[in-house]
């Protein structure tokens, strides 16, 4: 396959159509993303980038006004996206185009099951599967400024010049292993992220130490982060420049009832309580009003000790197994999934399996598990 790695550029709306229509008739595309987001809640995206097998675009998304045939070819059914450690990326489409891209194949999932370790990066990949060599030196560039240099011109064709090079010999390998339909399952999972609402109305569970408040100490914190998340949102801000994570706990624990108490709290800074500590006191209030049956239940504590040899064997079992099939542990269970079947057993209860073992990791590890516990 020859590919011309020199960049072009994409900033007319009837020509990235024409391109959108040409694309749509290929089996795969290449895709990337260039984005900045440090004082911003949301990304601001920088550059679209699409490596079609012959060329390296880059679409400019500060001249292009009309996206929608870019959204039409993310979301067509017959054309596989293939993007390496999609996560970021996605939010950028999401923001971007209102859609996450599907069918979808992430190249860093797939090389994980192939064998090439857990969470390789581009660069790696490339060098690991085509043994080329790739600069990362733009990599904390400003991709907002125009024009952007030669050099960011050239990091970011190279970023899906080689990549469906890279997909092409990892769906080989993979079929060669019977591991396909794992990575396909896996990659599926990116197009059904959480909703808004479900991250805004949980985002408290994320707060550490969250298990060390009691019920009604957590509705404050409930109540006082779903306030951070939603101002956050409105003001395009990060959470953190607004209230940091120590301050919503702190706040939590110390129920303020006047401002000049809110300058004790770590993490919460003047500026903030000068423009919002009236606000933060009445979703203190809010949080205490709550009628009791409407408290969030206490957050489990960390894993009793007496369940460390639990753990470990566990683990053992995975680890086992992994070397067997020469996959890195990580891609096969999770910490949290320990946890959760651990939990699930405390004071007699049955062993059960998080849902992320459900799907085919169930027959090669989850069961496997179960009977570990049961029998340990």
């Amino acid at each position: 396959m020859s590919i011309s790695l020199e960049p072009i550029w994409v900033d007319n709306n009837d020509v990235l159509a024409e391109l959108c229509d040409k694309w749509s008739q290929q089996a795969a595309i290449a895709v990337d993303t260039e984005f900045m987001r440090v004082s911003t809640f949301y990304p601001i995206a920088g550059l679209i980038q699409i490596g079609d097998g012959k060329g390296c675009y880059l679409i400019d998304p500060q001249a292009i006004t009309d996206f929608a045939p870019l959204a039409a070819l993310f979301i067509n059914p017959a054309v596989t996206k293939v993007l390496h450690a999609c996560s970021e990326d996605l939010e950028v489409f999401k923001c971007l185009l209102g859609v996450i891209p599907a069918p979808l194949f992430d190249t860093q999932v797939a090389a994980s099951f192939a064998g090439y370790g857990f969470s390789i990066g581009y660069a790696g990949l490339i060098k690991a599967t085509l043994d080329i060599e790739l600069s990362k030196g733009e990599t904390r560039s400003d991709w907002l400024q125009r024009p952007l240099s030669q050099s960011q011109l050239k990091y970011a064709a190279l970023d899906v010049g080689y990549l469906l090079i890279a997909y092409g010999k990892l769906l080989l390998e993979l079929q060669a292993l019977e591991r396909i339909d794992w990575v396909l399952a896996d990659c599926a999972k990116f197009n059904n992220p959480a909703s808004p609402e479900y991250i805004q109305n949980n985002a408290y569970l994320k707060v550490k130490s969250g298990w060390k408040l009691s019920s009604r100490e957590l509705a404050v914190l409930k109540v006082l982060s779903l306030w951070r998340e939603r101002v956050a949102r409105e003001r395009d801000i990060p959470r953190n420049r607004l209230m940091k994570e120590r301050a919503l706990w702190e706040l939590a624990k110390r129920k303020p009832k006047k401002e000049s108490l809110l300058f004790n709290i770590e993490g919460l800074l003047p500026r903030v309580i000068y423009r919002d500590g009236e606000d933060i006191l009445a979703q203190v209030q809010l949080g205490l009003a709550l009628d009791a049956a409407d408290l969030p239940a206490r957050l489990p504590m960390p894993l009793p000790m007496d369940q460390t040899d639990l753990l470990k064997a566990l683990k053992v079992q995975v680890r086992s197994l992994a070397e067997r099939l020469e996959l890195p542990a990580e891609v096969l269970v999770r910490k949290k999934d320990y946890e959760f079947i651990i939990r699930s057993g405390i004071n007699g209860g049955k062993y059960q399996l998080p849902d992320n073992l459900l799907d085919w990791r169930q027959g090669l590890v989850g069961d496997l598990l179960l009977n570990c516990a049961k029998n340990f």
